[in-house]
């Protein structure tokens, strides 16, 4: 996402020399701040993830248990991040609430991790799931190229770079237009699952001994599974980068706590 500077208005001399104090524009409001944390999290794994976290859990019951827990889990941790982006006002998520609580030291290990690990494993598993969806079509009945593939997730990691650098509103433009559009899609898979259940075609759920029959119990299949579904749940921190270019940080974290307390009082 673009960081662009502006003058502050106000000057201080120091050792008889003007200098000028740097800020981040104010640029995000509520309905850009949604989307990016809704565009984030509906991305490729709520697509992907649902098979694998079954097959490793081995039984629909066991499958929605585990949704159960990772979005409890996600709702909690989310819930600290607000907490924190009102307290600590600076961007950089996980890094400047370490800097500031436990010091340089340990920060600039978390920086160092997110920057060689984490960000560039998390963007290649997403625009390779992008890829391997988008090319799809043209491979019907068969699997696509791997050089393919991997082609055009590096183009899509590529354009998504462009488009951050150059201008911020119309990133997050295209964020709201593309987070309305996943949002639809689930939608579409939601109701139709209600709609089956509705008709009574409850499958292998209509009691507990078939919901829950050749369940895996071990530690290395249910741990996989939480994985994959706590991955379906990334997201909800990202907004933490951005603090200080929030309309209004304080009002925004108040909305967001509503949002994410509303659906379980509902």
């Amino acid at each position: 996402m673009e960081r662009t500077n502006h003058k502050n208005k106000s000057h201080q001399k120091k050792n008889g020399s003007e200098t000028e104090k740097l800020n981040l524009k104010r640029e995000v409001g509520l309905v850009s701040a949604v989307s990016l944390i809704g565009g984030i999290i509906i991305g490729s794994g709520i697509f992907m993830s649902p098979q694998y976290v079954l097959a490793n859990v081995g039984s629909p019951g066991a499958s929605l248990v585990i949704w159960a827990v990772c979005g409890i889990v996600s709702t909690l941790a989310a819930l600290s991040y607000v907490e924190l982006g009102t307290i600590i006002q600076e961007s950089g998520g996980d890094f400047i609430y370490v800097l500031r609580i436990y010091g340089a030291i340990p920060a600039f290990f978390v920086a160092f991790t997110f920057v060689l690990v984490v960000r560039p494993m998390s963007n290649t598993a997403t625009a390779l799931c992008f890829s391997e969806y988008a090319v799809a079509p043209f491979y019907p009945g068969c699997t696509p190229p791997e050089l393919v593939v991997k082609g055009l997730a590096v183009i899509g990691i590529l354009v998504v770079s462009i488009f951050n650098i150059l201008n911020v509103c119309f990133t997050m433009a295209i964020q709201v237009v593309f987070m309305v559009a996943k949002v639809v899609g689930l939608l579409i898979i939601a109701i139709g699952g209600v709609v089956t259940l509705a008709q009574g075609n409850f499958g292998s759920l209509q009691n507990t001994e078939t919901a829950f029959q050749n369940t895996q119990l071990a530690v290395s299949p249910i741990v996989m599974a939480l994985y994959q579904g706590l991955w379906s749940f990334a997201g909800w921190y990202n907004l933490n980068n951005v603090t200080e270019e929030l309309k209004n940080p304080e009002v925004r974290s108040a909305y967001f706590l509503l949002l994410l307390l509303g659906p379980p009082v509902l």
